[in-house]
Formats: structure tokens, C-alpha cells, sequence
């Protein structure tokens, strides 16, 4: 069937009535077109737009992530920073910890010496041997924290025993020196004890008078030892004495050898225990070769029986 065309009467308003001819089927079909074609658009617009948008937003995220990754390095850096001055601080702990065992081990030979121990026993050049049956169940990671903390307890420690060893080497230093300076062992090699300390008869006078030594008797030009480290503070002749070497050891302690041949020592020269200070002769006032023995503690003679071995 044929679609007869339509009739659209307008009028105008002069009063024109104006008529126009139209096919309603292909009115509809170019509306429907229309209405497609502008649909179509406003969904393509729609679509670029949200494009545009969504591209927006990544480009945001995008930056918002660039934003966080420089965050996150410079939190890296630092703890690079932080962690290599950790290292550093550490390195130095550690290196003044090994000057301490290094002085912990002078300190040691000295003792050896000192206390004259050993060598072989408490050899410091070596460590000391350990040993034992091995414990899995005692095996675990050490944290950061338990490495500092034995680091801390290994400080403390070393700290601890170099503060009392060089107490007790003070405290041997003084033994052995007090025991150096005070009178004792042999002052001649061979001879005979001729006269003890106290009262007795005197030789030239026949009356009994105060003998302030010991005589010991010997061969002439045998040797007299020093019976302490000291100083010698006389070496010369004195009335009565004949040749003399006096020797001052400190903490109140002083020995004279007297009627000596000669000395073998000058005044304020230092002698050690053993060393030969003087020649047995019979010089000053004496019957025979022998070496007359004082030992004065704080300027007042002593009996020397109670230092001396001969």
C-alpha cells in the first residue's frame, strides 16, 4: 500500500495560512536517525569524557605514586646513612675494645713476670684451650639487640678486669719491691759467723760493751753482696769502720759493710740484692778479715740475725 503524503497547514501572522507537504513514514525515519545519531554522540562524548577523566586520575595516581616512591627513598637513604654510622660507631667500639685486650695482654706478661709465674702456663700470645660436647638443642639466631647486648656485657667486662689487674699489678709491683728492698739472703758467698748482735766482750778492751752487727768471717778479698736493691748513700772510710759502703732501701731500711779492703761502689750509685759492693779485708778497727754487717731500721741498728742467712 502507498503512503499518500501529509498536509501541514501554518499560519502566519498576517493572516497567511502557508501549507507543507509531508511523508510521515520518512519523518519518522529521520527522527529516529536523529535521535540515534545524537545518542550515539552524547555516548561518544561521554566516553571521551570519562577517557579523559579516568586518564586524569591515573595520571594523578601515577604522580601520587612518583610522590611516594621519592618518600620511600629518602627513608631508605637515611637508613643507609643511619646504618653506616651505626657501622662506623661499631668499628670504632670494637677497635678500642681490641686496644683493651691488647693492653689486657702487656698487663698479663707483666703479672707473669712480675708474680714469676709460668711463662708456658699463662701464655698470652695464645688462647686459652676450651672445649666440649657439642649442644644443637643451645643453637639459635642471635638479633641485633643480643649482639649488642653481649657487645655491651664483653665492654663492661673487659673494663672491669683491666681496672683489677692493674690493681693487682700495683699491688704485686709493691710486694715485690718491698720484698727487693728489704735485707735478707747471703752478704758473703763462704765465711763464718764471728760475733753476734748484742752484748759481748769487746776484743781491744777486754770490758763487755754493745756489738750493733753481726761479724762474719772470711777469706781476704772475697766478695760482699749486697743483701737489698738500694742506693748507696756512703762509700768511704769511717772512724772505727775502716772502709764502709752504706746502702739506703727505702721504707726505713739501711745496711753498712764495714772493714772492708776496698769498695767496689760509689756514692749514689744503685745497687740490686747479690751485687758485689765491697772486698773483705781488715781495715779500721778489726783482728782479722771479716765483713762487719749493720742493719738499722728508722736510724736504729737491728739485729741483722733476723734478715740475714749467713
Amino acid at each position: 500500500m502507498k503512503n499518500r503524503p501529509s498536509t501541514l497547514l501554518l499560519t502566519r501572522p498576517g493572516g497567511q495560512v502557508r501549507s507543507y507537504e509531508y511523508d510521515p513514514q520518512r519523518t519518522l525515519i529521520i527522527t529516529l536517525f536523529t535521535v540515534i545519531a545524537l545518542c550515539t554522540l552524547i555516548l561518544l562524548g561521554g566516553y571521551h569524557l570519562g577517557t579523559r577523566h579516568e586518564a586524569r586520575n591515573q595520571i594523578n595516581e601515577v604522580r601520587d605514586l612518583q610522590v611516594v616512591a621519592e618518600l620511600q627513598q629518602q627513608v631508605i637513604e637515611q637508613a643507609r646513612t643511619s646504618a653506616q654510622d651505626n657501622l662506623d660507631a661499631l668499628a670504632l667500639r670494637l677497635g678500642r675494645m681490641q686496644a683493651q685486650i691488647l693492653r689486657l695482654d702487656a698487663l698479663g706478661k707483666r703479672l707473669v713476670d712480675v708474680a714469676e709465674l709460668e711463662a708456658d702456663e699463662f701464655n698470652f700470645d695464645i688462647a686459652p684451650p676450651v672445649g666440649g660436647p657439642e649442644n644443637a638443642a643451645a643453637f639459635a639466631d642471635n638479633t641485633v639487640p643480643d649482639f649488642l647486648a653481649m657487645l655491651n656485657d664483653l665492654d663492661s667486662t673487659l673494663g672491669d678486669r683491666e681496672s683489677k689487674l692493674t690493681m693487682l699489678e700495683q699491688v704485686l709491683m709493691y710486694q715485690n719491691v718491698h720484698q727487693r728492698v728489704t735485707p735478707s739472703g747471703r752478704a758473703v758467698e763462704k765465711g763464718h759467723l764471728s760475733s753476734k748482735f748484742g752484748s759481748r766482750i769487746d776484743p781491744f778492751t777486754g770490758k763487755r760493751d754493745s756489738h750493733k752487727g753481726i761479724d762474719i768471717a772470711g777469706k781476704t778479698g772475697s766478695e760482699i753482696l749486697a743483701v737489698g736493691d738500694g742506693v748507696v748513700t756512703f762509700s768511704g772510710t769511717r772512724t772505727g769502720y775502716g772502709n764502709m759502703v752504706e746502702v739506703d732501701h727505702g721504707n726505713g731500711f739501711t745496711t753498712r759493710y764495714a772493714h772492708n779492703k776496698n769498695q767496689l761502689v760509689d756514692t749514689g750509685e744503685t745497687v740490686r740484692r747479690g751485687q758485689p759492693v765491697a772486698l773483705m779485708g781488715s781495715s779500721g778497727r778489726s783482728t782479722g778479715p771479716h765483713v762487719h754487717i749493720e742493719v738499722l731500721l728508722d736510724g736504729k741498728q737491728v739485729n741483722p740475725a733476723k734478715y740475714l742467712n749467713n
